[in-house]
This record gives structure tokens, sequence and C-alpha cells, in this order.
């Protein structure tokens, strides 16, 4: 059990019996927050704040030296030509690629990310995944991000899913750990919020929706069962948690949609991204976009943003 985070403080519960989730009722409460209006000025604030919460990511197959460090140089320029724009939060990358990225975002504070844990799939031997975990680490990474092991889980094998996951945060150092669900793969809401539940018990700074390599990703629907459990998991243990929704979101109407709902479901506390991140590289050139049409009133062609 991870004593790190102060779980061990706190009854461990049996998974198995995790809150129902009542769909429809999840179903009409997005709707709400789908249908809000946000005023101008409240846009442009909110559209700032989507971008510093964005960790641009490349996790290929294909990724090299030079891709990695275009993409670091994007992370902290976003648009030459609008200097005051925030940086995003972070760049991802595999672990091969961290020792890069680190130099790329020397001295900027845009975090480096690391997947790990044999992403994304999951399905390699734990000490592979430690492994993996600790290369990343010792190379530099502020942040991990690992998946479960979605078979396990789907099997009912829930505490291997936790103890896999504290073992993990135990490498982590002081490296912060955000722990993939996956959810395109766990078919229900009420597997979401089992999932997220132990995620957060074994130690998980953040829980995060998907890979990105899976359809359904970070829908609506999903984001909410998961900020409900942070809200239901801080008021049991007094431990605040992240929310990553990653992949779906590709625009900027989407994004204000999701902080509208954060700040309902958790309060504006979580409305930074010490707290709150998008898994969505797509998501800052529609963001960018948009602030150029409110600041301007004109739209930027898109052959004015780099595609990575």
């Amino acid at each position: 059990m991870n004593k790190k985070n102060g779980t061990a403080n706190h009854r461990i519960p049996d998974f198995s019996l995790s809150p129902r989730i009542d769909k429809v009722g999840v179903e009409e409460r997005v709707s709400r927050f789908q249908t809000r209006s946000i005023k101008t000025s409240a846009k442009l604030q909110g559209l700032k704040m989507v971008l510093n919460m964005i960790d641009l990511t490349t996790l290929e197959g294909k990724d090299t030296p030079g891709k990695v460090r275009q993409m670091c140089y994007k992370a902290q320029h976003l648009h030459d030509y609008h200097p005051g724009l925030p940086s995003v939060a972070a760049v991802c990358v595999y672990p091969t690629m961290v020792g890069v990225a680190k130099k790329g975002v020397e001295g900027s504070g845009v975090k480096v990310a690391s997947v790990s844990t044999a992403f994304p799939s999951g399905q390699a031997p734990l000490k592979i995944k430690l492994a993996d975990t600790k290369f990343a680490v010792s190379e530099g990474a502020d942040e991990i991000d690992m998946v479960i092991s979605r078979g396990k889980f789907l099997r009912g094998e829930y505490n291997y899913v936790f103890d896999e996951i504290a073992a993990i945060k135990e490498v982590c150092g002081d490296a912060r750990l955000k722990v993939i669900l996956e959810t395109g793969e766990l078919v229900t809401l009420d597997n979401v919020r089992r999932a997220s539940d132990i995620a957060m018990y074994a130690g998980a700074d953040f829980i995060k929706t998907s890979t990105g390599k899976i359809q359904p990703a970070a829908t609506m629907q999903v984001t909410y069962t998961m900020l409900e459990a942070i809200r239901d998991f801080m008021d049991e243990t007094g431990i605040k948690v992240g929310m990553k929704p990653a992949g779906g979101i590709s625009n900027s109407k989407l994004a204000l949609h999701n902080l509208v709902m954060v700040k309902e479901v958790l309060g504006g506390e979580w409305l930074n991204n010490d707290w709150f991140r998008f898994g969505a590289s797509s998501l800052a050139n529609d963001v960018l976009m948009q602030i150029m049409k409110a600041e301007t009133g004109n739209y930027q062609s898109s052959d004015y943003f780099s595609i990575d």
C-alpha cells in the first residue's frame, strides 16, 4: 500500500462495491453543461486557461529528437506574433525522449511528462513496467503517465490493479503519477468509477481518461463520472487528485464546456494546470484561432499555426 500520498491512513474500500452510476442522470447533467453560454470576456479568459492546461504530446514510433525539439519550441512559443500568451503545461514523450525534452524546455516552467508501463497496451510484466518508469524518472521526467492493466481489471482482479499502481507510485519519487484508465476499453461508467477509485486509493496524483489510441476516449460523460469520483475521494480522505481528459477534445467549445463542468463539480481550486490538464495536442491550434478571433475580430488561417 502506498504511504506517500497519505492513503495508508484511510480505510481502503471494497472496490467491488464502488457506487453504481446512473447513466441517464449523467447524460442529463452533462447536457446542461453543454448548453451554458459564456460571455466574450469570460470566454477569452477561459481560452487562455485552456492553453495553459494542455499537455502537448508526440507518441509515435517514428518520433525523432528533431520532432521532440520542435514540439518543445511550440510549447513555449505558441504564436510568434502574440508573445503574451501562456505556455502549455507540459510536453509528453516516450521515456527515450525525456532527456531531449528536458533540454528543449529548460528554464521555461513547462513540465516533461513521460508515458510508461508498456504504454499504450500495458501488456508487460511488472518488472518491465517498473524498469520503464525508473528509466523515465532517471532521465528527468517530472510526471509519469502509466496505463492500468485493463485485462486484469475486466477479470475482476482489482487488488492486482491496485498493487501495480502502488508499486509504480513507489518508484516515481518526486514525479507526479497520472494513471490512465483507458475508458474506451472499460465499456461502462460503473467500470470507470471503480477504476477511478482504485487508482486514487493506490496513490494516483491524477486520473486520466485515455491513451488517445482507443475510441471513444474523453467523452464528457466519462469525465463527469471521474470528477465525481475525485470529489467523493476528497470528501473521504482530504486528498486532492487531479483530472486529465485525453483524446477526442479537439475544439475550444468542448474544452470550455469541460472547464464549466470542472468548476461546478469540484470548484475553482481545480481550474489550473496543477490539477487539471487536457491531453489534446490538436486542441492548441483551435484555441489559438479562437483567441485571435476574440482579440482581432478575424480568424487567422490554420497555415499560421504549426501542425506539431
